[in-house]
């Protein structure tokens, strides 16, 4: 038997991601199929759920990646369109009541990448499947290296026992203060919006939404919540509405983004803060994880509230790992993945994070405008991307790190390198999902944050780079 060989660039850090028809095909869908069934056999497991998202590409890729599943011997139940996280649910013992307990998922989607983009999320016995996991998959399909069988097919429509947890969120709010909201919602016609549909038509108040028919081509804007320009129609739609605030969501439906009353966007940092201000309340002195790309004002803010703050790695999948290792119950990442332990199953799930944004709203006592209001303001940079090639990204990184250390320069290595100064602090990391570094600063001041910035790029000079155009997420 002949083995596969995948593009050397779709194996990721966190998932497999490509572009369909150049560097992803449907041969590697069914070869994804085949490896992970293989690895879920081998660990004892028989059973796996199968979702996808809304891209054009996504049920060839799925019924390929079903194909391969079953040849490996795995049982296969089908949950169809919808969010990533709703594939999670599926594969949490919450859904056994469903259909027979699945010992992993994938899951179909490119995320919040551009439309041609494609690829797959895996699950295996509650936990993330990545890193050397990844790698593993690969060595597998090489060396044709799998286990062969007949497995069946099911179908489960999850939906609805979906929607009824993610309502959970509400449990012991009163029904009266509920019906007083006024929300804005924008799925950017990802595969959360069938969802969206469903859940705002049991929540009491008022909802707006946007951009709900699911269209793999994105015709109203990228499902990308981190970019400004994509909350253009939520930000009108929450100040022409005079609603509370708004949330967004990117392709897949497990990254949030928002905006309050005022139309200000609230970034994954600060939604953390306020999230961590609820959490708290019921979880003293607990540990609440972000990765290294947060403000330094949000780890102060966790520790005035009583918590543990810790900087951890950037990905939702070292996230998840990292929060199962320290019991968190909360954690969170500029990106605008959320992640849940406390009353939830530790999964990125935005659209269970947008109803626990207006459940702590309530509880608090305040809103999202004011908790806005009451936060400190900074200088700081988005996400500087810019392209460095694949096989120098790491290196350049590592240079960096050792010329610092070299000169006596304290900071923190947890992801790439983060220094702090008495301006302020920078960072430089390695994406490990596209060929870019990655530079992020924040400051008191403009000018605190002219020298940060002049800082890096001295670094950077010194390693034969520069900052170059920005790069697409």
């Amino acid at each position: 038997m002949s083995g596969h060989r995948f593009h050397p660039s779709i194996l990721r850090e966190y998932d497999i991601r490509g572009v369909f028809g150049e560097t992803l095909t449907v041969e590697d869908a069914h070869a994804v199929g085949r490896s992970f069934g293989t690895v879920v056999r081998q660990r004892g497991g028989s059973r796996v759920a199968v979702g996808y998202d809304g891209r054009i590409s996504s049920p060839v890729l799925e019924h390929a990646l079903v194909e391969g599943l079953t040849a490996s011997g795995v049982d296969v139940v089908r949950i169809g369109l919808g969010p990533s996280p709703m594939l999670y649910f599926a594969a949490t013992p919450a859904a056994k009541a469903l259909f027979p307990e699945v010992q992993g998922g994938v899951h179909v989607t490119g995320s919040h990448n551009p439309a041609d983009h494609n690829g797959f999320k895996m699950i295996l016995e509650g936990a993330p499947f990545f890193g050397t996991d990844i790698i593993d998959l690969g060595r597998i399909a090489n060396e044709a290296a799998w286990m062969s069988g007949s497995g069946s097919i099911s179908h489960a429509d999850v939906t609805e026992a979906y929607v009824d947890c993610l309502i959970g969120a509400l449990d012991g709010i009163d029904r009266d203060v509920l019906e007083s909201i006024r929300i804005g919602w924008d799925a950017g016609n990802g595969a959360a919006g069938p969802v969206i549909d469903a859940l705002a038509a049991r929540l009491p108040g008022t909802h707006v939404l946007l951009h709900t028919s699911v269209d793999g081509h994105f015709p109203n804007h990228h499902p990308d919540p981190t970019v400004e320009s994509n909350l253009a129609d939520l930000r009108a739609a929450v100040l022409a509405g005079c609603l509370d605030f708004g949330v967004a969501f990117d392709g897949d439906g497990d990254r949030i983004g928002a905006v309050d009353g005022k139309g200000r966007v609230i970034w994954g940092d600060q939604l953390l803060a306020i999230y961590a201000q609820d959490v708290l309340r019921e979880c003293p002195e607990s540990t609440v994880i972000a990765d290294v790309k947060a403000s330094s004002t949000l780890f102060a803010r966790i520790a005035e509230l009583g918590g543990k703050p810790l900087m951890w790695k950037t990905g939702h999948s070292p996230i998840k790992s990292k929060m199962k290792e320290t019991g968190a119950p909360l954690a969170g990442e500029m990106s605008g993945h959320m992640f849940f332990a406390d009353r939830y199953f530790g999964f990125d799930d935005a659209l269970y994070a947008a109803v626990r944004l207006i459940s702590a709203t309530i509880r608090i006592g305040t809103s999202l405008t004011a908790l806005r209001d009451a936060m400190p303001e900074r200088v700081a940079t988005p996400e500087l991307r810019f392209h460095v090639d694949e096989a120098r990204k790491f290196a350049a990184v590592d240079e960096v790190l050792h010329a610092l250390r070299a000169d006596g320069v304290g900071l923190n290595d947890t992801d790439g390198v983060r220094v702090d100064t008495l301006d302020g602090w920078w960072l430089l990391r390695a994406s490990n999902t596209q060929d870019v570094l990655v530079v992020r600063a924040e400051s008191d001041s403009d000018e605190g944050l002219a020298r940060l910035l002049s800082e890096v790029d001295a670094r950077l000079a010194a390693v034969g780079l520069q900052r170059g155009p920005q790069a697409a997420h």
